[in-house]
């Protein structure tokens, strides 16, 4: 799996090529944010992994602008922050994930692990898992000659969890990724549209299943048996 790498600092990107390399990665590394994008727009890569601080063009300015060219490559989001703003502002630029430097190298492997599944769009833009086929571009939810309708929200809940299949997702990931930041309310509305999505799910008679997964977070899980 063809990776692309953009990160400044010498030791870190020594280390992280290093790991990734080990992990079958085929890497390439930039120091330059000019250099990165161009490569991000050029080489077809199949993951990026994007530092926020970088000479020339910050992480933020190479996902928004691959994103506007129409580069689909999933993209993980270094951030020497934890500060929510940060945050938000990578997924807003068209980054897929992020992370907060210091990190665990499992949890680093783990998220380009989940992120390497997201390739799942079929040729007219639909998505899917299991029994089901989410058509974006008219908010519907198939399973065989069943559908509904969904919500914006529904649809957004729906589509990040097929894009992260296998993944347990925090409330937080999810309040950042739908609603753009995090407070009690938001957290709140993750666990009522989550209920409605199942619902959802359940019309259609769809074996596929929202998992919630206790004190971490919500999963989709397909029972095929």
């Amino acid at each position: 799996m063809r990776l692309l790498l953009v990160e400044d600092e010498k030791r870190m990107a020594q280390a992280l090529c290093e790991i990734l390399r080990q992990e079958k990665y085929d890497v390439d590394h930039f120091a330059d944010g000019l250099d990165g994008l161009y490569a991000l727009e050029t080489k077809g890569y199949d993951l990026a992994i994007l530092d926020v601080m970088l000479p020339h063009k910050n992480g933020f300015e190479i996902a928004k602008q691959a994103r506007k060219e129409g580069v689909l490559t999933p993209i993980l989001m270094l951030t020497a922050k934890s500060e929510l703003d940060d945050k938000v502002t990578g997924l807003d630029c068209g980054a897929d994930d992020y992370l907060t430097k210091p990190f665990m190298t499992k949890e680093l492997l783990a998220r380009l692990r989940a992120l390497g599944r997201r390739n799942i769009n079929s040729p007219d833009g639909t998505l899917a898992f299991g029994d089901i086929t989410l058509n974006k571009e008219t908010s519907t939810l198939f399973c065989g000659e069943n559908s509904v309708r969904l919500s914006e929200k529904e649809l957004r809940i729906l589509e990040y969890l097929i894009a992260n299949q296998g993944q347990i997702l925090t409330r937080e990931q999810l309040a950042v990724k739908i609603w753009g930041y995090d407070n009690d309310t938001e957290y709140n509305n993750v666990e009522v549209y989550m209920s409605f999505a199942r619902k959802k799910l359940n019309f259609v008679k769809a074996k596929v299943e929202i998992k919630a997964v206790r004190g971490i977070g919500y999963e989709l899980r397909y029972d095929h048996v």
